[in-house]
């Protein structure tokens, strides 16, 4: 299935079910929201990696308008919806502030391994820990997927970018578990080192065997 989308570009991932709110403030946007809003229509969000547009991104729903301005600028809140593909970028459309796509739905397999989830948020749960950040899911653990876990296991844009274009769940609770298993060894190290740095200029005990001492 192809169809076009209106794009609204951002340096962001979003992913399927994530809610997101925005302030619109650029016209193009402006108009690109208000056309999207009255006709419940969604819009597609690539995301902007090394300021080019990528060719993955996530549609969205706007599920409400919650503030207009006075100079027209809108607060929205917004839903993730499905992982798209750009097949043709559309830069410049009649009468239209915004560009478009011609886009593509990959299959986006939504079951993962069962038994992958406890050992993966009982990984993330320890890195918060370390980290002194208490999270909360809005799901009970036995309805989380990976995008629920994605943006809070400290990645960069481009790792949660990658994560984006895996279409199997149980290839994205993969790449998590495999990253907070390489994070976590570096954050210990890190509070180490803190605590080392801490102690210079304290008094210490300190001993030192000569290879002198009596038996």
């Amino acid at each position: 299935m192809t169809n076009f989308i209106p794009l609204f570009p951002l340096n962001i991932v979003v992913y399927p079910g994530e809610e997101l709110n925005l302030h619109i403030f650029e016209p193009r946007y402006k108009q690109l929201i208000s056309e999207c809003y009255e006709g419940n229509k969604e819009f597609g969000v690539p995301t902007v990696l090394k300021k080019s547009i990528t060719e993955m991104g996530t549609t969205v729903h706007i599920l409400s308008v919650e503030k207009i301005h006075g100079n027209g600028e809108m607060d929205i809140r917004t839903r993730g919806e499905r992982v798209f593909k750009i097949l043709e970028r559309i830069k410049e459309i009649p009468d239209k502030l915004y560009s478009g796509a011609i886009v593509t739905y990959p299959e986006n397999a939504e079951d993962g391994i069962e038994e992958k989830m406890p050992p993966l948020l009982n990984l993330l749960r320890k890195f918060h820990k370390l980290l002194d950040v208490e999270k909360k899911y809005k799901k009970d653990d036995s309805l989380l997927k990976a995008y629920d876990l994605a943006h809070h296991a400290g990645m960069s844009l481009e790792e949660e970018y990658d994560l984006l274009v895996l279409l199997q769940e149980s290839q994205r609770q993969e790449f998590l578990y495999q990253h907070l298993l390489k994070s976590i060894p570096t954050i210990v190290e890190l509070q180490n080192l803190k605590k080392r740095i801490e102690l210079n200029g304290h008094f210490r005990k300190l001993s030192v065997n000569d290879g002198n001492e009596e038996e």
